[in-house]
């Protein structure tokens, strides 16, 4: 593939048609933007070790191909050097701001390339390469995922639900017409509670669902029981069978069990469990949920501890809570590798309409008292 990309960027100078300003512009922007890329891999590699900075370097390489071509395309129209879009230079800036995550989930954004594959400029080998870095990036992204899945969950869920529950029950109590200082004690009661409430509920759920899947674990008695079976006549792998095996590949993994012990080794019942960290310790996830749940709280409640009155507070309190839940969607469409407006407009609409409809039966509860 580097020979063909490299045999189109040798042709790449003589063309048969003149060149437009048009195409100028957007094959500077291309080299740009490829530039940018393999500065980010480098700087991403940097932060790793082992397989994944072997497999960031060799991306970064990878770019650097792709910006040679559009070097050699140019010539001399390659200077002076241009800059990537603003929308790139941002994504960059940010990458260098937040954790590896979010970096490789900007990265497979970056790489799933619209505007190549319509380019007809652009040779269907650097396509191609650009579709299974996407993927690359992808997979890399996937082992950050699984790391931080268990507390980003309660983070996400604990603010969310914070800024929800309680821009809602404040809305209400407003709805209701009682006094500034009621509203406050209401919002303080309902952010303590409500946080507690949080923390431990993800305490006891993760702790529940650690020691579920624990039980599903070899018991260390069975595993001493494979040397002293019967080699002739012996359920061993009615064992990988019952753990969803199909027969064929139980019986392979049940003679490889035995040629092990015939070489004077020891057989373990592997489990197809799945990895713990995708669901974290129990205490990680109380201690995000309560965190988050509490921020999230404080912010609906903030403009009532200003000098403004109920309405004005709850004007700013919906502003706010507004602008909170767009960013809370759209770093969950980032990390999400996809669009993010789609994800904090979600957001927003679940939001407003929870605080909405707890406002109206806040303000239909009022008329009756």
């Amino acid at each position: 593939m580097a020979d063909a990309i490299a045999k189109s960027a040798g042709a790449g100078p003589q063309q048969v048609s003149p060149i437009s300003k048009k195409q100028l512009r957007r094959w500077r922007k291309y080299l740009a933007e490829e530039r940018l890329e393999a500065d980010t891999y480098r700087y991403l590699a940097r932060r790793r070790s082992g397989d994944e900075r072997e497999v960031l370097q060799e991306l970064s390489i990878a770019e650097e191909r792709h910006e040679q071509y559009w070097l050699n395309l140019l010539g001399e129209d390659a200077l002076p050097t241009p800059r990537a879009s603003l929308r790139s230079r941002l994504l960059n800036f940010f990458t260098r701001i937040f954790g590896t995550i979010f970096m490789l989930a900007m990265m497979q954004r970056a790489e799933q390339r619209h505007d190549y594959e319509a380019d007809l400029d652009v040779p269907k080998e650097i396509v191609a390469d650009e579709k299974i870095h996407s993927e690359v990036v992808r997979g890399l992204a996937a082992r950050q995922r699984a790391t931080i899945s268990g507390s980003f969950r309660a983070a996400v869920f604990g603010v969310n639900d914070g800024l929800v529950s309680t821009c809602a029950l404040i809305l209400g109590i407003f709805g209701t017409g009682v006094s500034k200082t009621t509203i406050i004690a209401t919002g303080l009661a309902g952010l303590l509670s409500g946080a507690l409430s949080m923390g431990a509920g993800e305490y006891v759920s993760v702790r529940s669902q650690t020691e579920l899947l624990a039980s599903s674990s070899p018991d260390p008695e069975s595993e001493h029981a494979i040397d002293k079976l019967d080699m002739n006549e012996n359920e061993l792998a009615l064992v990988f069978r019952a753990r969803g095996d199909d027969a064929e590949t139980a019986d392979r993994k049940a003679s490889a069990a035995f040629s092990k012990i015939k070489k004077g080794g020891h057989a373990h019942l592997e489990a197809n469990n799945q990895e713990y960290e995708e669901i974290g310790t129990g205490m990680k996830a109380a201690i995000s949920s309560f965190t988050f749940f509490a921020i999230g709280a404080f912010v609906p409640l903030f403009p009532f501890l200003l000098p403004l009155s109920p309405l004005q507070g709850a004007i700013v309190a919906v502003i706010l809570v507004g602008l909170a839940l767009i960013i809370v969607g759209g770093i969950v469409g980032l990390l999400s590798g996809v669009d993010p407006a789609p994800k904090a407009l979600r957001q927003l609409m679940i939001g407003y309409g929870a605080a909405g409809a707890t406002y109206l039966l806040g303000l239909g509860i009022g008329t009756r008292l």
